[in-house]
């Protein structure tokens, strides 16, 4: 077995896209009384339409934090010796 030393290498930040990976999740939470919707995956409508059904029915509670998580991966670029390895090659 070889052992490799990479002292520099490139690297590029990309979107997960893994077989069932979400591409994100929304989740917001009202700022006046702590109420939170259920966290969703993909699409902002279902929060958005909970804030404001939540606004609807309490109507001094105007502010929500929205909070959205994106999955990262980081691959090996061109150049790289990770690349090959990797790929096989």
């Amino acid at each position: 077995m070889t052992r490799l030393i990479i002292k520099a290498a490139e690297w590029t930040l990309t979107e997960e896209a893994a077989e069932g990976a979400p591409r994100a999740i929304f989740h917001v939470a009202c700022l006046t009384c702590g109420a939170e919707s259920e966290a969703v995956d993909n699409q902002p409508d279902p929060v958005e339409t909970w804030a404001l059904r939540h606004t609807g029915l309490n109507t001094s509670h105007r502010q929500f934090k929205l909070t959205t998580e994106w999955f990262w991966r980081v691959v090996p670029s061109p150049g790289n010796p990770y690349r090959a390895l990797e790929s096989g090659g």
